[in-house]
């Protein structure tokens, strides 16, 4: 999200500068446990995206906070997190209108929770991804004003011709070990789901889980490039979004640009986004979701092709030029405060 933005920024004319740290040095404690597993140390990932930002990026010498020495001049300058949160409020005022993206809700138990709530009190102008970001924030500090700047798709890359119903009926799902992403779900829904249509066919794709992890009868994608995900996507019938929780959650946008509707648990962006002609919010259960899937699969062709069109429609509302305008119309109201 932040590269997108300094890229569409500069190509907007405007002066654009991000500040980041570099990833963590390996100790010598991690190359042991790699030694005795008998794999060795990956290297941290590239970040093409920040990388074609070219001079705009600086990456400090160490792994250290950002001072105000670390950031040029400038009108604006941009939290992009908790810890950078804390760090922003001590600039001084050259340094620009100060401001906080909150790209999610970061109470979690491997932070300091204190000072994540703490952030959310400081005198930055705030923007949040989502309206649960926005309401969740708001519970914690009342008196908060959190403008809102939805995430966006590049419809370049995610996009579909218009198509019908697909035989065997498809639905897919996005892969994460991580716990609030809620794989189970997804599992015990396709399960679930096969039982009411034994010819369902399911597809996923995800960055880590080894082949063998996933249930038999799954077509699984390790690590696709990312310009063959919006064919999975297209794939698909019906994409299944089972997180608990979520700042925004990307795939929600980016199966609906590809005209592939959604079923969601009310996580992240979900309820700013479906409406019920685009999708179905529903509970966190199987059975809520197998039925859905069944009564979809049974429609009437145009009653899909309809669903998939308001998918698609919702979607293109949600384009990086129109995020960038709102963005840039939140620094001139704050300019003119």
């Amino acid at each position: 999200m932040v590269a997108t933005y300094a890229r569409l920024l500069k190509e907007r004319g405007h002066e654009v500068t991000v500040v980041s740290r570099p990833w963590p040095r390996r100790t010598l404690l991690n190359r042991l446990r790699a030694a005795l597993r008998g794999k060795p140390l990956q290297p941290h990932p590239s970040s093409p995206l920040f990388e074609a930002l070219g001079d705009s990026h600086r990456v400090l010498d160490r792994r250290r906070p950002v001072t105000a020495a670390d950031v040029p001049d400038a009108d604006v300058v941009v939290a992009t997190w908790w810890e950078t949160a804390e760090w922003v409020a001590e600039f001084p005022a050259l340094k620009g209108r100060k401001f906080y993206l909150l790209q999610d809700v970061e109470l979690f138990d491997h932070l300091p929770v204190d000072r994540v709530r703490a952030t959310y009190a400081l005198p930055l102008h705030k923007l949040a991804v989502s309206g649960y970001i926005r309401d969740r924030v708001c519970e914690e500090q009342p008196e908060a004003e959190i403008g809102l700047l939805p995430n966006a798709v590049d419809h370049t890359l995610f996009t579909a011709p218009p198509r019908d119903r697909g035989r065997p009926f498809t639905v897919g799902f996005l892969h994460s070990s991580a716990p609030r992403k809620r794989v189970e779900l997804a599992f015990a829904t396709v399960e679930a789901a096969r039982a009411r249509l034994p010819d369902l066919q399911v597809l996923a794709f995800g960055s880590k889980a080894d082949p063998s992890e996933i249930p038999p009868g799954i077509v699984y994608r390790r690590a696709p490039p990312e310009r063959e995900i919006p064919g999975i996507y297209a794939a698909c019938d019906l994409w299944l979004f089972t997180s608990a929780h979520e700042g925004f959650g990307l795939p929600l946008l980016e199966a609906m640009a590809c005209r592939t509707p959604v079923l969601a648990t009310r996580a992240g962006a979900a309820p700013d986004l479906i409406d019920g002609r685009n999708g179905r919010l529903l509970p966190s259960d199987p059975e809520a979701f197998s039925a859905e899937i069944e009564t979809i699969s049974r429609m009437d062709p145009a009653e899909w092709r309809a669903m998939s069109d308001a998918a698609h429609a919702t979607a293109a509302a949600y384009s990086w030029e129109a995020a960038t305008d709102r963005l840039l119309g939140y620094f001139t109201e704050a300019e003119r405060l």
